[in-house]
């Protein structure tokens, strides 16, 4: 682990093209070697991608895997990388958008989704002014504590998805607070809510956390330019009439944008995991 953490140390201080072309190297490299994870992948995608033909989701498919690859090294960037490089690298649209929200006094919950772009996303919040993010604490503990380490080193607070006390207290401090609910969700605050068509384990509560606290909610999503020069990040206007009374109707509203940009950039949404494996019940489409 060490050794691989000190070779993307080593890669980051090269040209992000060359990067990048690492990155793809060693996701082409993963492709081959993670049988579990390419069929993981391989049925996400056929799920929610189903008319497409055979050839383009195997060529979705490896494409996919370049960009785990290449998201493996962005992390470095994130954890690493002056704020002055990154700048250079990350164009931000919409933050007009995040100005007027912030103007209301009550912070702003900055609504993102699990692409693989999703730690520059969070790491381009933070070049616009004092950030805070919430995150999933990995099971790897020294991964676990590299990851706060790296977060909290250009973050207010790098809080844990345990710590919802905590995420209210930075919104009503007047902060944005980056936000990504979409995973699989099985917890009291979870329903079963179309994603593509399928149902998915989702977690509601970002109803509940907006009308607690009156922040704003903006859309928000990260992409990898295609000629390798850099991000692009746009915040979208607030969602209209959210809350609304039905929090698994404003996870759908949420579910139908995640859909909308994964069909502008189906590489880099992250199929290699299981969304819609469902808990306690006989339902897994990944059974082989």
């Amino acid at each position: 682990m060490w050794l691989g953490l000190a070779l993307v140390r080593l890669l980051n201080l090269l040209p992000l093209s060359f990067q990048l072309a690492c990155g793809r190297m060693l996701g082409r490299i993963a492709y081959r070697f993670s049988r579990r994870a390419r069929h993981v992948a391989a049925v996400n995608i056929a799920m929610c991608l189903p008319t497409l033909t055979t050839e383009e989701r195997t060529r979705l498919l490896r494409q996919h895997f370049e960009s785990l690859g290449c998201a493996l090294l962005e992390t470095g960037l994130v954890w690493w990388a002056s704020d002055a490089r990154m700048r250079k690298l990350i164009r931000i649209e919409g933050i007009e958008h995040l100005q007027t929200a912030l103007a209301k006094g009550r912070g702003a919950l900055l609504l993102s989704a699990h692409f693989t772009t999703l730690e520059i996303g969070a790491r381009a919040l933070t070049l616009l002014g004092p950030t805070s993010i919430m995150y999933l604490t990995p099971r790897n503990a020294l991964i676990a504590e590299l990851s706060r380490r790296g977060r909290s080193r250009h973050t207010v607070q790098a809080i844990s998805s345990e710590q919802i006390r905590d995420l209210l207290q930075n919104l009503r401090n007047n902060l944005p607070v980056w936000y990504a609910p979409d995973q699989r969700f099985t917890d009291k605050n979870s329903a079963l809510v179309p994603l593509f068509g399928h149902p998915a384990a989702s977690n509601i509560a970002t109803s509940r956390l907006a009308r607690i606290s009156g922040a704003v909610v903006l859309p928000f999503f990260p992409e990898r330019r295609a000629d390798d020069t850099g991000y692009t990040v746009r915040i979208h206007p607030p969602i209209e009439n959210f809350p609304s009374d039905d929090p698994i109707a404003d996870t759908r509203r949420f579910h139908e944008m995640i859909e909308e940009h994964t069909r502008t950039v189906p590489a880099q949404y992250l199929w290699a995991y299981k969304r819609f494996q469902q808990s306690g019940t006989a339902v897994d489409p990944y059974r082989t």
